[in-house]
């Protein structure tokens, strides 16, 4: 797909660095600076908002359409391709040629036949995360929505994973595969009950598992975790104001007095089997992993202590956007919860002041115990873009940092493990970066033992990669 280039106005989220691109592309054969080493073979995807019409009110960066950006690795070979995820409000949006959906920022338009979202009331871009599942990509929405299907290889949209036949209702951002296994785990929330539903697919994408879970009203969890035997679901006191909500007023507010609730249920458990760990206020976007060590069920996070923007915050970002960069700024660390079985006992403790984000591990350790897992730093600047890696040992709390060059911006990094690898941290990390200085985009290569030695390969793409959200490798097995 070609499309003409277009004015989108002044938004942080739609100019510069976050300019969406126009074209979708397939390049079997790009320019490298250094060398694509050949003892690892998979596919790094990477999801983002990649807006096609001009948006009907103010638009929010996690209003835009979705995007998936591959990469292929073969035998010291590189193939790039990037195309749109085709989603049933794309598809009614390219027939009328504009914008249907408002957005994050904009009331409701309850005049809408079809709707998305934990309050049926926005447009799925699905543009948020991907999960690798039965040989496809498993691509989802900030909120909820469905659970688009795309081939890893050609990125072509194929369907959605069958929800409602099992008793599902919707998606929510962050999914996961248990590699051991092959199950997908899921949950979703809603503004009215059930508040939250937490599900299973197995290798086979069948629903096999699906039920209700009691909360004590609208919540607005983003992730989960998992170890061989629990599912970790969470209610954080960061909500939608409960007055305003019933005017259909989606105001997000953060209740200090109330406590950060954890809840682990069997894998295959009732709802009414959950059992709840309590911890100290705080919000959580993005799990690191979890494992279980007898009784005791560890999870590490990244976890933010003021989910919500201070007035002087808020007064420093002035302006029609104000609000929103102030609300998308990030003071995530990484911290790490004991959830003792036997006692009902939580410890937590930090285990890092270095603000960071977007955590991801060699996913062979998902749900296992794991040491090593690799981040993003935030640029000091209004919209978010990601000016760094950091790569965190969690058993000596040690950090390796890595600085992108000036003008130049990375995105969640993947692991790569080398072939026949040896150790957890054997092999690469993967990222794209958008250069302005050069206009392009780049693949960048970095060995996973010692980042900050910096990438060992360049890949250069002709066109420039905006910034985005999550991504996934494809390990050679599960293709």
């Amino acid at each position: 797909m070609l499309l003409n280039p277009i004015d989108f106005g002044d938004n942080p989220y739609l100019v510069g660095p976050h300019a969406p691109v126009r074209k979708e592309l397939d390049k079997p054969s790009l320019k490298y600076v250094g060398q694509v080493p050949k003892d690892f073979s998979g596919i790094y995807l990477r999801n983002g908002p990649n807006q096609i019409h001009p948006p009907c009110g103010t638009y929010h960066w996690f209003d835009g359409d979705g995007m998936v950006h591959g990469v292929e690795f073969r035998e010291g070979r590189v193939n790039y391709r990037n195309r749109w995820i085709n989603t049933a409000g794309l598809k009614q949006e390219q027939k009328t040629g504009h914008s249907l959906w408002p957005g994050l920022m904009d009331p409701p338009n309850r005049s809408l036949q079809e709707a998305w979202g934990s309050d049926l009331c926005l447009k799925d871009n699905s543009n948020t995360d991907l999960t690798i599942h039965g040989g496809k990509a498993i691509s989802t929405f900030y909120q909820c929505g469905e659970a688009y299907t795309l081939d890893p290889l050609s990125l072509e949209t194929l369907g959605t994973l069958d929800l409602l036949s099992g008793g599902g209702r919707q998606m929510s951002a962050h999914c996961m595969t248990d590699e051991q296994s092959g199950d997908l785990l899921f949950f979703d929330y809603a503004t009215k009950p059930p508040y939250m539903t937490y599900g299973v697919f197995d290798k086979d994408a069948n629903l096999v598992h699906h039920t209700a879970i009691d909360l004590p009203g609208a919540r607005l969890p983003h992730t989960l975790a998992f170890t061989t035997n629990y599912s970790i679901l969470m209610d954080l006191p960061m909500f939608w104001d409960p007055e305003l909500l019933q005017k259909d007023v989606h105001k997000v507010s953060f209740y200090p007095d109330k406590a950060s609730r954890f809840g682990l249920i069997t894998r295959f458990g009732q709802g009414d089997s959950i059992k709840w760990f309590e911890a100290d206020p705080c919000y959580i976007y993005h799990a690191v992993n979890s494992w279980e060590e007898g009784d005791v069920v560890i999870l590490d996070v990244c976890r933010m202590s003021t989910p919500v923007p201070s007035e002087a915050k808020k007064q420093k970002l002035a302006g029609p956007y104000g609000s929103m960069l102030a609300w998308l700024k990030l003071d995530a660390s990484y911290h790490r919860y004991r959830f003792n079985l036997v006692s009902g006992e939580t410890k937590e403790e930090s285990l890092s002041d270095l603000l960071s984000e977007f955590p991801v591990i060699n996913n062979r350790f998902g749900g296992l115990s794991s040491r090593y897992s690799y981040h993003v730093t935030l640029a000091d600047t209004d919209a978010i873009l990601f000016d760094g890696l950091v790569k965190i040992d969690s058993e000596t709390t040690q950090n390796q940092e890595y600085k992108f060059p000036k003008g130049c911006f990375g995105s969640e990094s993947q692991f790569a493990p080398r072939d026949n690898a040896k150790n957890e941290d054997d092999g690469y990390l993967i990222t794209l970066v958008t250069n302005m200085e050069t206009n392009k985009g780049e693949i960048q290569i970095f060995p996973a033992e010692d980042i900050t030695q910096g990438p060992i390969c360049r890949v250069i793409v002709p066109q420039q990669i905006p910034p985005g959200f999550h991504s996934s490798f494809v390990l050679p097995e599960n293709l």
